[in-house]
């Protein structure tokens, strides 16, 4: 891969670097220190949502009540501030970084108008939370009053996302990649610690088989609580390294001469973007909860039946994500900044040429992923859950969601582009479609019986993955004319042979152990799944390795070649 630009910007004090070039002066270690913390986040996340299913179940009647309010912070958040800080900023920062102070007087205003906003939004949502949890959710009664409760513990979280993406975009911004992407660790071991102390204290969902009327304040604030404290740490943490950029960054109020009102303009539309897309989100988890309304009446059945609801929903997506938000997202992060550059120089052929080469480089990844995630389905879903039967409802939840993985991460990446470029109408018109054809699949998910409910929510998921890439495709080229669509869809075919391959050595190797087997050796425990996702997952990647180079998929070595070098100089 080619080295990130560094042309240098007058500033006094001396020569400056572009802050859109990462430190490491290379996009694949950049992305590799990002990767590195986002897969260790990710592995950590893993562990806390198998102590969550521990603790309150996937199929439990308390587990779709906290998963409802705890969705709700990070939503709103979206909904109403996070396009702003995520995808509307870095350009401006970028921007302001050139100046003769490195941006500091803007960044200084950035963060003391974020701090203030986010906290006003923060105090009307938690006094609102009675309203919200009635309008997001299709639960009553008991239940209701316990996801009220939730909510208010989970919603000041708002406040802190907002921190902690602002922060992170700054650091960014500065070509300071890591500390975005590792401090989430420092919030899943916070989330570990609690859930452990939950079970040790509460006992399991396995055990004590929860519910809403036998449900006390202290179990409350162990688990919403210390989801809680976890995010309040995870944005705290990043002050550290932004004062080892030594901006000089002070409480300052006013936007007049800054440009923050180029940034409002600009972010007046993101909103708008924002709220269409994730109302979509909030839209599912009403309909989700349809099937969480049912489930009491259902598990009082002789014998008792267990359905997919809302909590099962989020296990498969937090899955079906991990090829994103591990390899896609850490690379298309670093190639934004690479983007804007680009787009700021009104280097089209640039810009082109790297929508090419990162769609082509982030398919080798979640390609595998998607074959990955449908072979071995059954023990992931095994792994968040407290019985066999449940683990088998995950497992259909999860393949499900695997087959729009990889459109998942294109889509993410040709959305970069707008943004980019600060067009933030184009995602306008692209989330107005998508949402329309969301609603309708939400809303006919909804009129199926209610063990259907979830699973036909995740084919809408998937299916609006694939539909996404289209819409953003034929937009997208039309703006900046073919940027090499035709390679980029030759190589995804070669990928999906070789990853159709390394699913058939994984599918073999999972009958062998029993997967399709109700009695089977997969089934019988956690750590049985994970044996077997272990040995799976290397199979599965040697066999894949080996189609890449039978294929001449030079994509893998682009990306590999540079992190071998600079290891290899490392222990020189």
């Amino acid at each position: 891969m080619s080295e990130t630009n560094t042309t240098s910007v007058p500033q006094q004090g001396g020569p400056a670097r572009d802050p859109a070039a990462p430190r490491s002066g290379s996009t694949a270690r950049s992305s590799a220190i990002m990767a590195a913390g986002t897969l260790v986040s990710r592995i950590l996340g893993l562990v806390r949502v198998a102590l969550l299913a521990t603790a309150i179940g996937a199929t439990g009647q308390v587990s779709d009540l906290f998963t409802s309010a705890n969705n709700l912070p990070n939503f709103l958040y979206l909904m109403l501030a996070g396009g702003v800080f995520n995808a509307v900023l870095v350009p401006q920062i970028i921007r302001a970084s050139r100046q003769p102070d490195r941006g500091a007087d803007y960044v200084s205003r950035l963060l003391t108008l974020a701090a203030a906003g986010l906290l006003v939004l923060t105090v009307l949502v938690t006094l609102a939370a009675p309203v919200i949890v009635g309008l997001t959710t299709s639960v009553t009664g008991a239940s209701l009053a316990l996801t009220t409760a939730f909510a208010y513990w989970c919603l000041p979280q708002i406040f802190f996302y907002g921190m902690y993406a602002v922060t992170g975009q700054i650091l960014n911004a500065n070509g300071s990649f890591g500390p975005y992407m590792w401090a989430p660790v420092v919030n899943n071991v916070v989330s570990i610690a609690f859930l452990t102390t939950f079970i040790l204290l509460m006992g399991s969902e396995q055990t004590e088989r929860h519910s809403p009327e036998t449900w006390t304040s202290g179990q409350t604030m162990l688990l919403a609580g210390g989801t809680t404290l976890g995010i309040v740490i995870q944005a705290l943490v990043l002050f550290l390294p932004l004062k080892r950029l030594q901006l000089g960054l002070r409480p300052k109020f006013g936007v007049r001469g800054t440009g923050l009102g180029r940034t409002g303009k600009l972010a007046s539309v993101t909103i708008v973007t924002m709220l269409i897309g994730n109302g979509l989100y909030l839209l599912n988890q009403r309909v989700a909860t349809i099937a969480s309304e049912a489930r009491p009446r259902l598990l009082a059945q002789d014998p008792p039946v267990q359905i997919a609801g809302l909590t099962n929903l989020e296990f498969g997506a937090m899955v079906y994500q991990l090829p994103h938000s591990v390899i896609a997202l850490s690379l298309a992060t670093v190639m934004f900044n690479q983007l804007s550059s680009a787009h700021a120089d009104n280097n089209l052929a640039a810009v082109r040429a790297t929508l090419s080469q990162g769609l082509r480089i982030i398919g080798v990844a979640t390609v595998f992923g998607a074959a990955a995630l449908l072979t071995f389905a059954g023990p992931l879903g095994m792994l968040f859950s407290e019985s066999a039967e449940s683990a088998a409802i995950n497992g259909v939840i999860i393949a499900i969601l695997a087959v729009g993985a990889p459109f998942l991460s294109a889509s993410f990446f040709l959305n970069r582009v707008f943004y980019a470029s600060e067009d933030v109408r184009s995602p306008l018109r692209i989330q107005l479609i998508l949402s329309v054809v969301g609603v309708v699949l939400a809303l006919t998910a909804g009129t199926f019986e209610p063990r259907l409910i979830v699973p036909m929510l995740a084919v809408s998921y998937s299916l609006g993955n694939v539909i996404a890439v289209v819409v953003s495709h034929i937009v997208l080229t039309r703006k900046i004319g073919p940027y090499g669509a035709g390679h980029v869809f030759d190589v995804h075919v070669r990928l999906t042979i070789a990853g159709i391959a390394a699913a058939i050595a994984g599918t073999a190797l999972c009958w062998a152990f029993g997967g399709y087997d109700a009695d089977g050796f997969l089934w019988q425990s956690k750590f049985d799944a994970v044996l077997v996702l272990a040995i799976g997952g290397i199979t599965m990647s040697a066999v894949y390795l080996a189609m890449l180079k039978l294929l001449k998929i030079t994509e893998l070595d682009e990306f590999v070649k540079p992190l071998l070098a600079r290891f290899r100089r490392s222990g020189a």
